[in-house]
């Protein structure tokens, strides 16, 4: 065989330094899989780095990508932090992490679609280098400005340049602009996150580990959120005042949740709690990392929570969710129907994203602790606890 003459399978399979099945040769009978989900199809690359919980949201446009492009091999470059959000995700072909090593393999790919998802100037410039017949999203021009790549970005572009629309007047959820910056279709495709099954092993013996009920209502608390952040937080004496109300209802159950940042914050909030209560609570382990966390949050049929990756971790395993907003926009978060977002409708300073308030966090104190029990309980009372457990 000359070099010539060589015919390199486009199937996803093959790799060039051994054989896709044993003992069969591509390269002498061509590809022995001709199913159409091993074809290279439409080669489309996604960047989508940081933060977590956006990361996890933008999974939700995998759905919509597979229906515009059913013959296709997705890849995805994110930040090493976010790896396993992805890990496991049977709609993505090849997971790349952003590493000096993994950007010059990504270089040297013919990709026909680039989506950008990030406005960040070294996802711009990387999505700039990449060779793509198209390319979607952002990306940065010769004076190293970032820009919108494609006319249906625009409308994503200005949301982050104008005040007054993102944060009074835009009624959009963040997944409708994302998909239309995309060009793809939105149909309100829920976010893409799976349990290998050894996972679903540890959630049933964590399960039999806390003596799980079925007739129960298990509400889980996550805490925290990101230290970028630290005002989304409610205080731990808010904390303390709600789970006292709702551990006195005898067909709840309560859970603290979060990551290795909230061990401390969680300990506080127990201490706080009075001997009886302690012990009806289960606080499960927060040190174990990020898929453990989310094991420990599938226990749960409420999670109560700021806009944080919990809340989105929340909404990708399907739970009803009560979310608070104060810096953060409201509007853009998609709950599918399953929950109720609490934001203070009348107060000028929020949302605002400032890391730092100058009001003394009047959107936080404002939380109606209230109508979270409220929620909580009609949910407990309803056939939705029900629905939400077969």
């Amino acid at each position: 065989m000359e070099l010539e003459n060589l015919k390199i399978p486009k199937c996803k399979n093959f790799n060039g330094y051994k054989p896709c099945i044993s003992y069969k040769n591509c390269l002498e009978n061509g590809c022995q899989d001709e199913r159409d989900e091993t074809k290279l199809g439409t080669k489309i690359l996604i960047i989508a780095l940081e933060a977590l919980g956006a990361v996890l949201d933008y999974t939700a446009i995998l759905p919509a990508v597979k229906r515009k492009f059913p013959i296709s091999t997705i890849y995805w470059l994110t930040m090493p932090s976010a790896e396993k959000i992805l890990f496991n995700n049977h709609l993505i072909d090849k997971l790349f992490v952003w590493n000096d090593e993994k950007r010059m393999i990504l270089r040297q790919i013919e990709f026909d679609f680039v989506f950008n998802a990030d406005k960040s100037d070294y996802a711009c410039a990387f999505a700039n280098e990449v060779k793509a017949k198209n390319k979607l999203g952002f990306l940065l021009n010769e004076d190293g400005k970032i820009i919108p790549a494609n006319e249906s970005a625009l409308y994503s572009y200005r949301l982050g340049l104008d005040d007054q629309l993102k944060f009074r007047d835009n009624q959009r959820n963040g997944l409708d602009i994302i998909h239309e910056a995309f060009e793809l279709e939105y149909k309100r495709d829920e976010y893409t996150y799976f349990f290998t099954n050894e996972e679903k092993e540890f959630i049933e013996n964590y399960k039999k580990e806390i003596n799980y009920d079925p007739s129960k209502t298990y509400v889980g608390f996550n805490t925290g959120c990101s230290n970028l952040f630290p005002n989304k937080k409610m205080t731990i004496e808010k904390h303390v005042q709600l789970i006292n109300e709702l551990a006195a209802d005898d067909r709840l159950k309560i859970l603290l949740l979060g990551g290795r940042e909230d061990t401390e914050r969680n300990q506080q909030i127990i201490d706080s709690l009075s001997r009886e209560i302690q012990s009806q609570i289960i606080n499960t382990p927060s040190t174990m990392g990020l898929r453990r966390g989310a094991c420990f949050m599938n226990i749960a049929d409420v999670v109560i929570s700021g806009d944080s990756f919990g809340m989105h971790m929340a909404i990708a395993l399907r739970k009803y969710v009560i979310a608070w907003f104060g810096l953060s926009c409201w509007s853009e978060i998609e709950l599918y129907d399953r929950g109720e977002k609490l934001f203070q409708k009348d107060l000028e300073c929020s949302p605002c994203w400032k890391r730092v308030c100058p009001k003394n966090l009047e959107c936080i104190s404002m939380i109606d602790l209230n109508k979270i029990i409220m929620i909580t309980k009609n949910y407990a009372s309803t056939n939705l606890r029900i629905l939400n457990k077969v």
